[in-house]
């Protein structure tokens, strides 16, 4: 199939492999920002329909509560871009095992569809280089179930790795590690953070609700020993879910 997008890729050291100096993972550049169902209504519309936009978004909005709904009971759903399934993480000791929301979480898995694969066909891949040591956050762990697939549980730690993430100077009220919900409210880590340093962090999750969140860490940390002067802001490119 012809090459018809590109995406252009910064390589960066891969955190999951420590022992091996000379081993890159790819960090996709994007130019765009996140499109949601009304940038998806207006781009409809914009292709000549003679439905209108807020029809749209209302038969929108309604599709994602359905597929919501049939998720809650138990249901796959596939539709042109992706197949979503329910799954339940954790180890379950025992035949006779329960359901235990401390070490058990309801999540989803999603696989791109028969479309979305033959879409990714037409994509090619410009490689911009090797990324600059630049302030990053590369993966997040959280500590008490070990996935890294971006859900966290409320009230247990998270490991942080990065590069140049050490919250300092000490006693900065604006520097820490904060989740941001879709509404831009932000919850501080108030907890002492296990570790603090400049490629890991260890922070105690504050007590969310379920959801979406953004991960920063704000912090004046500078390889010298001179703080910057102006705190730097720090978010990890992926979303972070409390179940």
């Amino acid at each position: 199939m012809a090459t018809n997008h590109y995406w252009k890729v910064w390589l960066k050291l891969n955190l999951l492999t420590a022992d091996v100096d000379n081993d890159y993972i790819a960090d996709v550049s994007t130019t765009g920002n996140t499109k949601r169902n009304e940038d998806l209504a207006r781009e409809i519309v914009n292709e000549g329909s003679e439905i209108k936009y807020d029809t749209l978004l209302s038969v929108f909005n309604q599709r994602d509560r359905i597929v919501r709904q049939l998720l809650q009971q138990g249901n796959s759903v596939l539709d042109g871009c992706v197949h979503i399934s329910p799954r339940v993480t954790g180890t379950w000791i025992g035949a006779n095992a329960k359901f235990d929301p401390n070490v058990h979480k309801i999540t989803v898995d999603t696989v791109p569809s028969v479309e979305m694969r033959d879409a990714l066909a037409a994509v090619g891949v410009e490689v911009l280089g090797v990324k600059e040591s630049a302030a990053y956050i590369g993966l997040v762990t959280d500590t008490a179930t070990g996935l890294t697939d971006g859900s966290i549980t409320a009230g247990d730690d998270i490991l942080i790795e990065g590069d140049k993430l050490k919250i300092a100077p000490d006693g900065d009220p604006d520097a820490g590690v904060f989740f941001v919900d879709a509404a831009g409210v932000s919850a501080p880590v108030t907890r002492r953070l296990t570790e603090n340093n400049p490629k890991r962090i260890i922070a105690r999750v504050p007590a969310l609700a379920a959801g979406e969140y953004t991960l920063r860490v704000v912090t004046r940390f500078s390889t010298s020993a001179i703080t910057l002067k102006e705190p730097r802001m720090i978010e990890y490119d992926r979303k972070l879910t409390v179940q």
